[in-house]
């Protein structure tokens, strides 16, 4: 525990957001790891008032840099993410969550993580390519949980990839 962090727990402050190694925009790299799988979800940004309000949630919160404003992972897909743990890095500038995905879709674009593209070939022809299989996965999850709504976007999703 840090010095600032001890002197605040004899105060009884909440100390424990002091810790954490914010950059120069007051931000913080967050991860989401789904609970069980051990899948990389999605990385997101967030700043002191997002991480507090996912431990006050128990809901991902994160800082939308586009839009400055707080993001409710799901308010508006209905894929939250419930937090089992939240560990901070040994720098303290990286947030690794334990996550449950709910709907099984991390991503915006109806994949279940948005780590869907990997580097192929050689340094002077590398190239991105689509990961077939998490956008097969996104489907099978989205239907397997039948959440209105979800298996239309993932379907749009792998349709949209196939043309």
């Amino acid at each position: 525990m840090s010095n600032a962090s001890k002197q605040g727990a004899m105060r009884g402050a909440p100390t424990w957001l002091d810790d954490v190694a914010w950059n120069e925009d007051g931000l913080v790299a967050a991860i989401a790891q789904e609970v069980g799988s051990g899948d990389v979800l999605m990385l997101a940004w967030m700043n002191r008032e997002a991480l507090g309000a996912t431990l006050a949630r128990g809901e991902a919160v994160y800082w939308s840099r586009s839009r400055q404003q707080l993001w409710h992972k799901g308010d508006t897909s209905g894929h939250f993410q419930k937090v089992h743990e939240i560990r901070l890095d040994c720098d303290g500038d990286a947030v690794l969550m334990q996550v449950e995905q709910i709907g099984g879709i991390a991503c915006h674009t109806g994949r279940h993580c948005c780590f869907y593209r990997k580097l192929d070939g050689q340094p002077d022809t590398a190239g991105w390519l689509e990961d077939d299989v998490a956008v097969d996965v996104a489907i099978d999850v989205a239907i397997d949980v039948a959440i209105d709504g979800a298996v239309d976007v993932a379907i749009t999703s792998a349709d949209a990839k196939r043309r």
